[in-house]
Parts: structure tokens; C-alpha cells; sequence
């Protein structure tokens, strides 16, 4: 019996190794997403961190701001949507057959 926990113990180490490294990974990646057939990029890390914001001139408009806020908050909301995706399915390889909800 102890052998066994032993090696599960082991097991679990492993594990936890493998997903911090999925982790380090993931927060590495660069995530970009558009609106407004490219009028404004977005680009953020694995750590839902904003890392660029890219405007082409046309799209900066003094009398429709409003469009131009849309657009950014529209290309913010899919790269951010972009990064749960990839770390659900990342990270859901570990949690595969657990019974953990909430975990990520």
C-alpha cells in the first residue's frame, strides 16, 4: 500500500511539472485579434496582458469616437477570448477524467 502512494505521489510531482511548464508556455505565447477588417489589432500575452494596440489612421475619426471605442473593445474581447480557449484546452489535458470544476 505504501509502495502505491508512493508512486502516485511521484506521479503527481510529474504532473505538476509538466503543467507548470504548460503554464510558463502559455504565458509566452502572443495572442492577436482585429476588428473592423483590421482597422485595430490587439495583441496580448498568455497572461491576458495588453501588449500592443494598433490603430490604422482611417479609423481615427473625431466625430465617431464611439466606432472607434467599439472596435477596440470588440478586438480586446476576442484576443481575450483567444487566450481562455488556448488555456482551457492547454490545461484541461491535465484535468482530463478529474472531476475539478472551477480549476482553470
Amino acid at each position: 500500500m505504501k509502495g502505491n502512494m508512493n508512486n502516485m505521489m511521484k506521479q503527481m510531482q510529474k504532473m505538476q511539472k509538466k503543467m507548470e511548464k504548460a503554464q510558463e508556455e502559455l504565458y509566452e505565447m502572443s495572442f492577436e485579434a482585429t476588428a473592423g477588417g483590421g482597422m485595430v489589432k490587439v495583441v496580448a500575452n498568455g497572461k491576458k496582458e495588453i501588449t500592443d494596440v494598433q490603430l490604422q489612421e482611417d479609423v481615427v475619426d473625431p466625430d465617431d469616437v464611439d466606432m472607434l471605442q467599439d472596435l477596440i473593445i470588440a478586438a480586446t474581447n476576442d484576443v481575450i477570448k483567444q487566450i481562455d480557449d488556448k488555456t482551457n484546452d492547454t490545461m484541461g489535458e491535465f484535468t482530463k477524467g478529474m472531476n475539478m470544476p472551477g480549476m482553470f
